[in-house]
């Protein structure tokens, strides 16, 4: 991309200079462009106004060829310049500073060992981690500093770092989830296309389990006319179960700016007949009606009840090991080595989004 649409001379503009360093294509990434830029900051404050049970989050990519149709994250890539569409799926920015900047961050006099979520915006494991390998380093820096997380993706390249895991749930707090809102093969291929199969995904889940880490499985988004049915909703209930899941938590789809427009456009291409029921449900907005959300919820609890599992409790995070100490907690001599901070990081500033 050569970033011509941009309203000033470069990229240098959204990023500040010197932050890009390269913009590139690669043969075994066809057709993905990687933005390679060096981060302000990489620890961000969740907006007060959220309604997520986490205030803070790390994000090493923006946009993920995972392509999802509805991915609520699209409309990240129009501040950018970035075309929310196509351009979402395949114009890849990669955070290359990201390890080394969260572990300056966490060694931060003002940092208060607060738990990070990871995954909350794009995929931290989509294709572009295979290549570039920021997550290990991630990992290592907040296992590091004892310092409590927890992961939601769709990628198998999770079980990669498994013994990364289960060494930082050996010290603080790590709660893994698997995201799986159906099994239909025909709807993944279409509404999913960039993601591992339904069934790899929840072959994850069993994997963490066995070795001890606790994964739950985030069912979402249950897919309104398509994914929806009593039978669906069961088959997919039960396959969670039988993989070993610690808990179910259904979400059903929502359409922001952004991500409702790329899903409108693809209702149209593959399920005509379907529009004018979308634009019904959801005439009031980016939700469902309350009524419908209901609905889903309460017929996913009562599967997962005869299934032996439970929903994961608002705000909660999976536990793979005891509550310990917060790093923020323990005397000073007690910090691990490689989280102290040095003199030109004892500034400590407010953390904002890149």
């Amino acid at each position: 991309m050569r970033w011509d649409n941009l309203r000033s001379e470069g990229p240098e503009a959204l990023f500040g200079t010197d932050r890009v360093t390269r913009t590139f294509d690669t043969p075994e990434f066809r057709g993905i462009t990687f933005h390679e830029v060096r981060a302000r900051s990489i620890v961000n404050r969740v907006p007060g106004a959220s309604k997520v049970p986490f205030a803070w989050t790390v994000n090493p990519y923006r946009g993920c060829s995972h392509a999802c149709v509805y991915c609520f994250a699209r409309k990240t890539h129009s501040y950018l310049d970035l075309d929310t569409g196509l351009g979402f799926d395949s114009q890849i920015v990669v955070k290359v500073n990201a390890p080394e900047l969260l572990r300056r961050e966490l060694a931060a006099p003002r940092w208060q060992g607060e738990h990070i979520a990871m995954g909350t915006n794009v995929d931290c494991y989509q294709r572009a981690e295979g290549k570039y390998a920021l997550m290990p380093r991630i990992l290592t820096a907040l296992r590091d500093c004892a310092n409590p997380f927890s992961i939601l993706t769709k990628g198998t390249l999770v079980l990669r770092d498994l013994e990364l895991l289960r060494s930082a749930a050996a010290i603080t707090e790590v709660g893994v989830s698997v995201s799986v809102g159906f099994l239909d093969q025909q709807l993944w291929r279409t509404v999913e296309p960039g993601t591992p199969a339904p069934q790899r995904r929840l072959d994850v889940v069993r994997t963490l389990a066995e070795h001890g880490i606790p994964c739950g499985v985030l069912m979402a988004p249950v897919i309104p006319f398509l994914g929806d049915s009593p039978a669906q909703l069961r088959e997919t209930v039960r396959a969670v179960a039988a993989a070993g899941a610690s808990s179910v938590t259904p979400l059903t789809l929502h359409l922001r700016p952004g991500a409702r427009e790329w899903f409108m456009a693809w209702v149209a291409q593959h399920h005509p007949g379907l529009v004018r029921h979308y634009e019904a449900l959801y005439a009031a907005g980016a939700y469902a009606p309350t009524w419908y959300q209901r609905r889903i919820t309460g017929q996913v609890h009562e599967l997962a009840a005869e299934y032996g599992l439970a929903p994961a409790a608002p705000g909660v995070a999976r536990r793979a090991a005891p509550a310990r100490e917060s790093a923020a907690a323990r005397p000073a001599e007690r910090v691990p080595v490689g989280c102290e901070a040095s003199p030109e990081e004892s500034a400590y500033t407010q953390m904002t989004l890149l």
